[in-house]
Parts: structure tokens; C-alpha cells; sequence
């Protein structure tokens, strides 16, 4: 067992199994992770709990691919949060940005909602495995609904199976400081038996391989998982006394949970000098003469981790000269 499966431990995505219910899952939970990362831009709380929710939702969708590729996350609407982006490089590393109107953002209600944050509007999902293949993008419309009714949403129109997510973020004070947790659960209903699928009136489908999506009928396992999983409370997916382990065994312990070996997840901004100069590479000499401040130097600053690229003109010029092809 590694260190991230010790009790309490963050930063971590755990897989699981209730075979006797045939479902699948996975339990998340940040922690220095998504501290750092909310750090990096100091959002209001109002907005760093919406980047938190999409951080997990992101962690626990895009921590199952099987290989070295992107999930991403995205929203573009009209409410206060106008736009959101989370990356989740396979297999461990997270990185986020939100945009939003200050103004708006004051004007909402004390508590609000993540759909009303986020307005009207659509929220994409990408999965990128690189140059050599094509990118896969399934999209929802975001109506006033937050994010874990919009992956249940996703997952009945993209992939046919039934899903159901739960998504927390808490926040701590300490040493006059304000720090975050954020947690989530996925439990999915994957029926390997045929005749398990035809009981519960499925139908085979583009499910996982060795299993079956579903039509709407449902098998009484998954209402009794789904009930189960409607139990959780926010709290017990960012207590840091309450492992995911352990939260795993309060829901499932009678009809018997197996957990595999944990992932750990951590805050990484892929930015470099090397990808800023390749960037700058888009725009032409006349755009990257108008961008030399009044210091003389080109100031670039990442979106996502908050870094400042110094760049000295002439040296620009000289690199970007000598990338391009003869």
C-alpha cells in the first residue's frame, strides 16, 4: 500500500468496486493540491469554490483514461463566471483558470449557487491524446444547473451509462489564513452479465469493454447504489479525519467495496519560455512590436499558474528567427 492510501491522505484519486451491485467508481479528494492552485490567483470564495467543484469533477473524469493524454474541462456562459478552464494531464496533474466579472460577481446573492455563477451556457469536454489522434468532445448546455447535474446530463447523452457525482469544497481558516479542500465521488452502474443487462431492461452499447450501457429502465442494484450514494454529505468528501477509504466502507461495507491502488493528483502548469516563445510565434513582428511595454521588455503572463515571462525583445526576435523552418 503507498503512502497516499494512509488514512486521511489527500491529493488522491482512489478506484473502487461494489461487484455484488456491479458498480464502479472513483473517490477524489484535494488538498495541497487545490490549496496551491486557488492560491496562485487569490479568487473570491465565491468563485474558488466553483473552480474547486470543476477541479474534481475534472480529477475524477479525466484520471481514467489509460493513457498519456488531456481531459479538459470548459464553460462559456453568461453569468458572473463567464468562462472556466481545468486540465488534467494524465496521469497526475491539474491545472485550472476562471474568468469573471468582479462587478457581477458582487451584485449575486450571499450564497450562491454554482449555476448561478455560471449561467447560461455550454460546458465541453475534450479528451486529447495528442498530434497523431483525433480529439473526442462531448458537450452539455448549462441552463442554471451546476456541475454534478451536468455530468449526470453528459453521461446520459455522450456515454449511456448511468452515473451519479457528488462534488464538495470546504474551506479552512488558519494562522489568519484561508485555505481550501474540495472531494468528489463517481459511482457508475456497469452490468457484466447479459442477462444482468436484460433483467434490467438494457441495451448493449459503446459502454467500456465487458460491459453493457443502458436504456431507461432500471436494475434495482443501481437504485440501491444510487440511494446510497444520495447519503453522502458534503463534509465527509473534504473531512481530512475521514479517508476516502474509510468513506468507501461507511456507504458499501454490507454489500462488500474492493479499492484499488490510489493515484495521486498534483497542481502543474505545463507553461514554459520555450512554449511562450512558440506561442508568440502565432503573431506577427508588427503584433509583437505593440506589445513591448514601457519598460521595453514583452511582458507574458500564464493564465493558469499566474507566471510572469520577462522577455527581452531583441531576444525574442532572435529565438523566434532562428525556430522558423528555411
Amino acid at each position: 500500500m503507498s503512502d497516499a492510501r494512509l488514512e486521511g491522505g489527500d491529493d488522491l484519486v482512489l478506484p473502487f468496486a461494489v461487484e455484488a451491485l456491479d458498480v464502479r467508481g472513483r473517490a477524489v479528494r484535494l488538498g495541497a493540491s487545490i490549496d496551491q492552485l486557488l492560491a496562485r490567483h487569490a479568487y473570491p470564495d465565491a468563485v474558488a469554490r466553483v473552480v474547486g467543484e470543476a477541479c474534481a469533477l475534472t480529477v475524477l473524469l479525466g484520471s481514467s483514461l489509460k493513457f498519456e493524454g488531456r481531459f479538459q474541462l470548459q464553460t462559456k456562459s453568461d453569468g458572473p463566471i463567464d468562462m472556466l478552464v481545468v486540465d488534467f494531464d494524465a496521469p497526475d496533474r491539474v491545472r485550472a483558470y476562471a474568468r469573471f466579472d468582479a462587478e457581477r460577481l458582487a451584485e449575486a446573492s450571499a450564497n450562491p449557487r454554482t449555476g448561478e455563477l455560471l449561467g447560461t451556457g455550454i460546458l465541453a469536454m475534450t479528451i486529447d491524446q495528442g498530434a497523431d489522434f483525433s480529439r473526442y468532445q462531448g458537450v452539455v448546455a448549462l441552463e442554471g444547473q451546476g456541475f454534478e447535474e451536468a455530468a449526470h446530463q453528459y453521461f446520459r447523452q455522450s456515454e449511456q451509462i448511468p452515473t451519479r457525482v457528488r462534488l464538495a469544497v470546504a474551506e479552512e481558516f488558519s494562522e489568519g489564513r484561508r485555505s481550501y479542500r474540495a472531494g468528489g465521488l463517481l459511482v457508475q452502474f456497469l452490468p457484466t452479465s447479459p442477462e444482468r443487462a436484460r433483467q434490467a431492461d438494457l441495451d448493449p452499447g459503446d459502454a467500456p469493454e465487458g460491459h453493457v450501457s443502458y436504456s431507461p429502465g432500471e436494475d434495482d442494484s443501481w437504485v440501491e447504489a444510487k440511494a446510497l450514494v444520495e447519503t453522502v454529505e458534503d463534509h465527509e468528501l473534504v473531512d481530512p479525519g475521514v479517508s476516502s477509504e474509510r468513506l468507501l466502507y461507511r456507504l458499501f461495507h454490507e454489500r462488500g467495496v474492493r479499492v484499488f491502488d490510489g493515484h495521486s493528483v498534483r497542481e502543474e502548469c505545463h507553461c514554459s519560455r520555450e512554449r511562450i516563445i512558440a506561442m508568440m510565434r502565432n503573431f506577427s513582428a508588427d503584433d509583437r512590436n505593440h506589445m513591448i511595454g514601457e519598460n521595453g521588455r514583452v511582458g507574458v503572463t500564464c493564465e493558469f499558474c499566474s507566471q510572469v515571462y520577462d522577455l527581452d525583445p531583441a531576444e525574442l526576435e532572435a529565438e523566434i528567427a532562428g525556430e522558423r523552418p528555411s
